[in-house]
């Protein structure tokens, strides 16, 4: 892992981003992707491109994904198709390695958490009670609106005002470089990941910690 940034002992809450790092979900969203490819006609992506292509905001990258801009319409469609095919690998997709265990290590050290994705709160509310981990959570929050900016960073805003929680307390957990980005917006901290959709040079070229699974990224708070 890289070394933090931070001193461990100043954070007393970790934010859990939920797709590709508590959930191993790569290859529900891969297929979900392809299944979008088959229908535009567009030749299937591997994961290794996908993860040194993936990034937000998504118009812009299924843009560039067909080859095109899409036309009014298009993106609610697309959206649509994707949802539908994730929804079908989703009961194929298991929790990370570590998890919930390190869920229980965090809340044994006597400091809180919550999670927050960008996946809508109508889906992550109910998987996440029907996993079994609603009671590790202060609060947990999906998308509940769109931004112009489709970025994290409003919504973690959000998300801690919510619960009174100080941003230079926190530290996000999360897979992309949009967790890092949304950290710095909101005046937090973060740590990546390597087990979502983006490439570890990616994660590294944020600045920000590094590490290979939510396990290690308690570990280092914990500073073991």
């Amino acid at each position: 892992m890289t070394e933090l940034t931070f001193h461990p002992n100043d954070i007393t809450h970790i934010v859990w981003d939920w797709n590709g790092t508590l959930l191993d979900d790569n290859h529900a969203n891969l297929a979900a992707v392809n299944a979008v490819c088959a229908a535009y006609g567009r030749d299937p992506v591997e994961i290794d491109h996908w993860r040194t292509v993936f990034r937000r905001p998504l118009v812009p990258l299924y843009e560039e994904l067909l080859g095109r801009s899409l036309l009014e319409g298009e993106w609610e469609r697309l959206e649509k198709l994707y949802d539908e095919d994730y929804l079908r690998h989703l009961p194929s997709c298991e929790l990370a390695q570590g998890v919930p265990d390190v869920l229980l290590d965090w809340a044994g050290t006597g400091r809180s958490q919550s999670l927050l994705s960008m996946a809508s709160h109508d889906h992550v509310f109910p998987l996440i009670t029907e996993r079994g981990l609603a009671s590790h959570f202060t609060r947990v929050d999906g998308r509940r609106y769109d931004t112009v900016a489709d970025s994290k960073a409003e919504h973690l805003v959000h998300h801690l005002a919510a619960q009174d929680v100080d941003p230079a307390t926190v530290v996000l957990i999360g897979d992309i470089d949009d967790d890092a980005r949304a950290a710095r917006a909101a005046g937090a901290h973060s740590i990546l990941v390597t087990t979502g959709l983006m490439a570890p040079e990616r994660l590294a070229a944020t600045g920000c910690p590094v590490v290979e699974s939510p396990v290690a990224a308690v570990r280092a708070l914990r500073g073991l």
